[in-house]
């Protein structure tokens, strides 16, 4: 099998400490019940973080890798919460599969109508994603607000929304563990999720660099 080039670090330097860290990992981490595809998400995650809890903590949809494969080779759009997802994600590595990342949190009109509404600007951001189309066949990579996930959540019961996969790993105290306990009871649509209070868009970049990893790793045969 060809070795991955795209999904890399960009110097050998690079490469070798990132390599050196999954194999501290994969010695330290004891044993896990993911699949090797699934193990290679929990893995980055785990390294982004310092944190092996998230062995265990981290649950996946039967169809999660498979989807989120499939919906990055098809240059699917990535829907974010949050700005810091779009900024952490590697360009090169998301231009190699014609992939782009979206995210509305700031703008005026999100913060207006959120006002208007009394709501947050997160619902009002997915909210205009779904105005614009590009939630039908997406990842949506929500990080920071439960809010997001929670309405996305409502528009696929209500509205017929079907992203291509859900990573839900919103971090915090307020409706955090519930909006991914609601993600998790999801049958149709492929997700990604953390249990409970942890979360953070770190983990969701590292889970979307992972899926990115895999999906040169399937095209390089």
């Amino acid at each position: 099998m060809q070795q991955n080039t795209i999904t890399e670090q960009m110097t050998q330097a690079g490469q070798k400490i990132e390599h050196d860290s999954f194999a501290i990992v994969d010695q330290e981490v004891g044993s896990h019940n993911y699949s090797a595809s699934e193990w290679n998400i929990v893995r980055r995650m785990i390294h982004a973080t310092a944190d092996f809890k998230f062995n265990g903590l981290t649950k996946f949809h039967p169809d999660a890798v498979s989807s989120g494969l499939h919906a990055i080779q098809q240059g699917a759009n990535i829907v974010a919460d949050v700005e810091m997802i779009c900024v952490g994600l590697s360009k090169p590595r998301l231009g190699h599969f014609g992939v782009s990342t979206h995210h509305f949190i700031s703008d005026a009109d999100v913060i207006t109508q959120a006002k208007a509404e009394n709501t947050t600007r997160a619902v009002q951001a997915m909210r205009k994603a779904q105005r614009l189309d590009l939630l039908q066949n997406s990842i949506v990579a929500v990080g920071n607000a439960p809010t997001a996930l929670l309405e996305v959540i409502r528009m696929i019961k209500a509205e017929n929304v079907r992203p291509a996969l859900i990573v839900g790993m919103p971090v915090g105290f307020v409706s955090a563990a519930e909006s991914k306990a609601e993600t998790a009871l999801l049958k149709d649509i492929p997700w990604i999720i953390t249990q409970g209070r942890k979360g953070g868009s770190t983990l969701v970049v590292a889970a979307n660099h992972a899926l990115l990893a895999l999906a040169e790793q399937a095209k390089n045969g």
